[in-house]
C-alpha cells in the first residue's frame, strides 16, 4: 500500500534592494543561493523599494532599478509561475505590520543594530528609515508566515532581532510562555506570529571586490553582474595584487583573483590554477585572463537574456503585479490575526 500524503515545504524568504546594477557578491552571496532554495522550498523574492528609500532619492533611479532587480532574478533563473517575485511597496499589509512591531521593540533593540553603529561610525545619514530599518525587515519575514531566511553571516542579526519582536508579540499579546526553544515552532498555532529560522550557508563566503574588501558598490570596487564585456574585462584586469615578478611561485590563498576565480571553476581548474601558481613563470595577467574567461562564459547568456527583459518593462510589471497579488493574499489573513490580537478591528477591504 502506497501512501499519498506528501511532505509540505518550508517557506523560504529572499528581498533585494534596488540600489543600482547587481555585482558579483550580490549574485553569488544572495541571487544564486536564493533561487537554489526554489528547487525544494515554497521560495518568495521580493524588491525591496522602501528599504531602498534609506538612501535612494531619485525616483526615476528607483523606479528602473525595481525593473532591473526584476529582469535580473528572472535572467538568473526564477520561474515566475513556480515561485513569487514581488515589489515590497505592493503589498500595503507590510507597513501596518511595521508598526505593530514598533510599539513591541526597544529602542535598547535598534542601537545594537549593526545598519545604526555602521551609519554612526561612517557619519552617514541617520534618518529615522535608517533607524527602524530592522523593524522594517521584521515585517517583511514575519508578515509571510516565513519558515526560513537565507542569510549571509554579516545579516544575521537581522534575523534574530525579528525573532526578538515576533517573540514579544506573541507573549505581550498573545499570551505565551517565555522562555524555551521555539525553532521548530512547535507551540505555533497559526494566531500568533511564527519565529523564522536563519538559514546561513556555510559554503558562500564574502565575496571579495577589486581592493579584497569585501565587494560593496559603496566601495567602488565591485563588478556588475551584466556587464558588457569590454568593462567586465577592464575591471577584471583592475583586481589588485601584489608586485611578486613573473618567474616567482605566488600564494593563492592570499591572491584577491584566485579568490575570484573559484566563484566560477570547477575543481579541476581551480587545481589547475593553483598548480600554475605554485610553478612559477606565470603572472597575475595570465590568472586575470582566465578568470575574465569563466566569467564571461558564465554571465554571456544571462547578460543576453536580462537584455531581452529589459526592453519589455510592461512584461516586467505584469509579473510583479502578479506575484503582488498572490503574495497580498498571504500576508492578509496574517495582519488580520495580529490586528485581532492587539484589539484592533478587522480590517476586511485589503485588496485581494
Amino acid at each position: 500500500m502506497t501512501s499519498s500524503m506528501t511532505i509540505e515545504r518550508l517557506r523560504s524568504l529572499s528581498g533585494i534592494k534596488p540600489t543600482g546594477q547587481p555585482h558579483w557578491g550580490n549574485y553569488f552571496g544572495m541571487i544564486r543561493p536564493a533561487l537554489e532554495l526554489a528547487v525544494d522550498h515554497q521560495a518568495m523574492y521580493f524588491i525591496a523599494d522602501y528599504h531602498a528609500l534609506t538612501s535612494v532619492k531619485d525616483p526615476k533611479a528607483l523606479r528602473q532599478d525595481s525593473l532591473g532587480i526584476a529582469a535580473t532574478m528572472l535572467a538568473c533563473g526564477l520561474d515566475p509561475a513556480q515561485t513569487l517575485l514581488w515589489r515590497q511597496s505592493d503589498v500595503p499589509q507590510v507597513l501596518e505590520l511595521t508598526w505593530v512591531l514598533s510599539c513591541a521593540t526597544s529602542l535598547g533593540l535598534l542601537e545594537r543594530a549593526h545598519s545604526v553603529k555602521d551609519a554612526r561610525s561612517k557619519d552617514k545619514d541617520l534618518n529615522h528609515g535608517v533607524y527602524t530599518y530592522p523593524v522594517l525587515m521584521a515585517a517583511d519575514i514575519l508578515l509571510y508566515d516565513t519558515d526560513v531566511v537565507p542569510v549571509g553571516r554579516d545579516q544575521r542579526q537581522h534575523l534574530e532581532m525579528a525573532r526578538d519582536m515576533a517573540t514579544f508579540v506573541n507573549v505581550a499579546w498573545l499570551g505565551h510562555a517565555a522562555g524555551g526553544t521555539v525553532d521548530d515552532n512547535a507551540r505555533w498555532d497559526n494566531k500568533s506570529l511564527k519565529l523564522p529560522r536563519a538559514l546561513v550557508r556555510a559554503e558562500v563566503a564574502v565575496v571579495p571586490g577589486l581592493d579584497g574588501q569585501k565587494m560593496s558598490k559603496s566601495y567602488g570596487n565591485s563588478i556588475a553582474v551584466f556587464a558588457p564585456a569590454k568593462e567586465l574585462k577592464q575591471r577584471v584586469m583592475a583586481i589588485v595584487t601584489d608586485s611578486a615578478p613573473l618567474e616567482l611561485p605566488k600564494n593563492p590563498d592570499t591572491c584577491n583573483v584566485f579568490a575570484l576565480y573559484k566563484l566560477f571553476a570547477t575543481a579541476d581548474q581551480l587545481g589547475q590554477l593553483r598548480a600554475n601558481y605554485a610553478g612559477g613563470n606565470y603572472g597575475y595577467g595570465h590568472a586575470k585572463l582566465a578568470l575574465l574567461a569563466l566569467a564571461e562564459a558564465h554571465f554571456a547568456p544571462l547578460r543576453e537574456r536580462y537584455q531581452q527583459l529589459i526592453a519589455k518593462p510592461d512584461d516586467l510589471e505584469d509579473i510583479l503585479r502578479d506575484g503582488a497579488q498572490r503574495a497580498r493574499a498571504i500576508a492578509a489573513p496574517v495582519v488580520d490575526r495580529i490586528r485581532s490580537a492587539v484589539g484592533l478591528p478587522a480590517h476586511p477591504q485589503w485588496p485581494a
